[in-house]
Order: structure tokens, then sequence, then C-alpha cells
């Protein structure tokens, strides 16, 4: 039997410091910090998120979610945080990819995917050369009420393993994962990490019990 590699684990959502030291106790890798957002779970203020990315202890990555489209505001965004990682869950509309580069070296840029069909593999291919990683996820970033993350809802994994398969940087899956379906999802797509937000919650509060499944 071919060995797999055990992913990555990044808890997002994350909603205080005492869920931050309660995810990374049970192994996780990175956590999810969400900005303002559209619609979805999890927004906290930019105040409680440099507050919680100061206590993230070296190994772990702090990453912001951020629904903004404009590279300078994104900058200034994470100036104000303090993140290690941004995690960019809606198409750049002003500005470049280089323009990260540029301004803030050494932080990591993720770019979240919307599995919407076969154009999602097409998207992928032409951001991958110019990002750290890229996100899966089942949103929809063209309702006229965004859905960019948080939907609790999986996404066809064909499409996901046809984009592992054709893009040099890693991926992250995400969108409707939980205890009863990440190994499944693990084995058929063979993700470098894995992204869990209402799939370890109940009644929005972080489940111990399901982190530790």
């Amino acid at each position: 039997m071919q060995t797999i590699n055990r992913p990555r684990v990044k808890i997002c959502c994350i909603q205080s410091i005492e869920e931050a030291w309660l995810a990374i106790n049970y192994g996780a890798s990175a956590l999810g910090l969400v900005s303002e957002m559209p619609s979805g779970p999890g927004p906290i203020s930019e105040e409680l998120i440099r507050q919680i990315a100061a206590i993230i202890p070296p190994g772990v990555t702090s990453v912001l979610l951020t629904s903004k489209a404009d590279t300078q505001e994104i900058i200034e965004q994470q100036r104000r945080c303090g993140v290690n990682a941004i995690q960019i869950v809606d198409r750049l509309e002003k500005g470049s990819y280089q323009d990260f580069r540029d301004a803030i070296p050494g932080i990591s840029i993720i770019q979240v995917i919307h599995i919407s069909g076969e154009a999602s593999i097409e998207e992928a291919i032409s951001v991958a050369p110019h990002v750290d990683a890229i996100l899966l996820d089942s949103g929809n970033p063209d309702l006229q009420v965004k859905e960019l993350g948080g939907t609790g809802r999986t996404h066809d994994w064909n499409t996901s393993r046809k984009i592992r398969e054709s893009v040099a940087v890693p991926i992250f899956l995400a969108g409707g994962l939980n205890p009863d379906n990440i190994a499944q999802a693990i084995q058929q797509i063979r993700p470098f990490g894995i992204d869990v937000c209402s799939g370890v919650r109940t009644n929005g509060i972080l489940d111990e019990s399901k982190l530790a499944k």
C-alpha cells in the first residue's frame, strides 16, 4: 500500500486566543483569522486578529483571510494585523502579486480558487506561478452577495485533484471537510494541507472532540 504523507492542518475561523491555543494543542500548523467578509462565519476585528497573531508560536502560521481585492489595501491590512500569511479569498481587481513581493517580502500569499468547473483549473494554473499556495474552496464569488468561504459545502474533488496534478505550488483543500469525510478527501486528492472551519465546530464553538477526531 502506498503511503500518503500526513497533510498540514489549518484550522480556520479562530475566534479567540483560547481557540487559537486549543487548535495548536491539537496539532494545527496554521490558524485562519477571518477579517470582514460579505457573508459567512467567523469574522473578527483586526485588533483581535493582531492580538491572536502576536501569541502564535514559531512553527504555526498566522493566516489573514481578506476579501479585499486591491493589493495596496491588503498590504496595509497585513501591516496592521501582523500576520505572516495572507489568504486572498476573492480575485484581485487592482494591483499584482508582485506588489506583495515588493512591499511585504517574506509574507506568504495564498490565493483561493472557488471550484465551479473546468474553468477553475485554468484559473489555478494561471495564478500558481505568482503565489506560495492555492486553497481550493466551495464558495461562489459571482453571487450578488459573494460567498467567499465557510459554506460547509464540499465541491467536486475530481476537479481539485486535477488542479493538484497541474500546478507546482502546494494545494490546500477546504470546503465541507469534517471528521467523517476528511480521510477520503486526503486519499483522493493528496493535498499539501487541509483547511477546516465549520467541520470542527458545534453551535459556532470550536469543538475539542471534533478536533481530536
